[in-house]
């Protein structure tokens, strides 16, 4: 489910010219047709996550693959924007219910960490192998066939993935879930949480710092993040226990994670306008320049099981996360002296974001109870979620601040230019010391693992 969830946004983006073209709609809306799968994906996470710990991992993610597959067949049918956003809204739900599930079960099919480190590493390869062919094999198929067959793609990997579920995983044991009613209100208040911190962040970079709306957003978001808190620490029965939240395992794996998120797409940002508008590269010749951060993402994977048997899993954490902000660092101070640096600062970030992507997800997971999975594993996607859109925001927020004119015209002057790349500096640094701040709370955190280990490794409460 990885591969639809990372195939699926990568083949559309190819194909929304010819969408908007084709549907005669406006920029705006075609924004809207890959960013309500993000919102309505990152949105509904906790709350679907914490239901499948109710009633059973694998009875949710069926229903999850049969929705897929149902919206997707419905493309066929679309005639407005409107409609295919709709069906967009329907896909992000059906990840919903499916990704953050994919972890759990595969977290619950193995008892010893080194076999577990190998299964996390299978599904994130498989994912960012999509990720990777997803703009070339789209490309491909709009030069002799509809755009909807790039959405139809889904129906038969949700048809493979229902039969290797229903066949392949059992029904979740009833000592593996729990039967604590379900708390609506904070579910509420968690979605509407992470939808506003989601919008946010967009509407800063498309209406500009001076513009209202997207401060109401902000304020809006943490005003709903305090009450949600309130909430859950006041009820019987809280969507989320934040003091499983607080556990060093738990807080120090979803801050790696958060790091290695923001500096993914931050980076992929600054770079590929870096690249088309400062040095003049083609599109083609931009993906060409992107290549060594998708090669490391691909093939990285066969790199982590053998680091975490030699350092072991809480000091590859620490090392991966390290290559993160070394990586942004090299960006902000040496990026605009050539290429090189460039592909330096993406391999680093790339193999950081490899490694901790796996480390830091299944941490969180051996931090959590056997009843807790699958919500653990909606946590490390929602951070990875919030803080994508926090570190392109970062990144928009400062160029529009820094660069007078439009972006996009065809030439510069040469103060411009100059403005340009002084902005990228400055969010390549900003990005920085916030993946820094994270990065030391985060190891932090798992230094007090390591402290009570050495004390007493019966004591350790994280690992259980």
């Amino acid at each position: 489910m990885f591969l639809f969830e990372m195939l699926d946004n990568s083949i559309l983006n190819v194909a929304l010219p010819t969408i908007g073209r084709e549907l005669s709609t406006s920029t705006t809306v075609l924004q809207w047709v890959t960013g309500v799968y993000a919102v309505v994906f990152g949105g509904l996470m906790l709350a679907l996550a914490a239901l499948a710990d109710r009633v059973g991992r694998r009875k949710v993610m069926l229903i999850g693959l049969v929705l897929l597959g149902v919206a997707s067949l419905a493309t066929v049918f679309v005639t407005t924007a409107e409609q295919l956003i709709a069906i967009r809204a329907a896909m992000g739900l059906a990840a919903a219910m499916t990704t953050p599930g994919s972890l759990a079960l595969a977290f619950r099919l193995f008892d010893e960490d080194g076999l577990r480190v190998r299964a996390t590493t299978l599904i994130s390869t498989v994912g960012l192998v999509g990720l990777g062919i997803g703009p070339t094999a789209g490309g491909f198929v709009l030069a002799f066939a509809p755009w909807q067959v790039l959405l139809l793609v889904n129906v038969p990997i949700a048809a493979l993935a229902f039969i290797g579920i229903r066949r392949g995983i059992p029904a979740d044991k009833a000592d593996e879930l729990h039967r604590d009613p379900i708390d609506g209100a904070g579910a509420l208040l968690g979605t509407a949480t992470i939808v506003l911190a989601l919008v946010a962040p967009t509407l800063f970079v498309h209406a500009g710092t001076a513009a209202p709306l997207p401060w109401l957003a902000t304020a809006a978001a943490i005003v709903m993040a305090v009450l949600f808190v309130v909430r859950e620490r006041s009820a019987r029965y809280p969507l989320l226990d934040l003091e499983l939240v607080t556990r060093p395992l738990v807080s120090s794996g979803l801050a790696f994670k958060a790091a290695a998120g923001l500096a993914t797409a931050g980076l992929g940002y600054l770079v590929t306008l870096q690249l088309q508008f400062d040095w003049g590269w083609t599109p083609a010749e931009a993906a060409m320049g992107m290549l060594p951060q998708v090669v490391v993402l691909i093939a990285g994977g066969a790199l982590i099981g053998p680091l975490v048997m030699r350092v072991g899993l809480d000091e590859a954490a620490w090392l991966g996360a390290g290559a993160v902000v070394c990586g942004l660092a090299v960006y902000g101070l040496l990026g605009s002296f050539g290429y090189v640096w460039v592909a330096l600062a993406l391999v680093l970030v790339a193999a950081g974001m490899r490694v901790v992507g796996v480390v830091a997800g299944t941490n969180v997971m051996r931090g959590l109870p056997a009843d807790r999975t699958t919500i653990g594993a909606a946590l490390v996607d929602t951070a990875g979620e919030v803080t994508t859109g926090i570190g392109i925001a970062v990144s928009g927020t400062i160029l529009a601040a820094l660069f007078t004119g439009d972006l996009a015209t065809s030439s510069w002057s040469t103060y411009q230019t100059t403005e340009f790349r002084e902005a990228v500096t400055w969010a390549g640094l900003a990005l920085t010391v916030l993946a820094a701040a994270m990065v030391g709370w985060g190891i932090l955190r798992a230094r007090r693992v390591v402290e009570s280990t050495l004390r007493s490794p019966a004591a350790d409460a994280d690992v259980e």
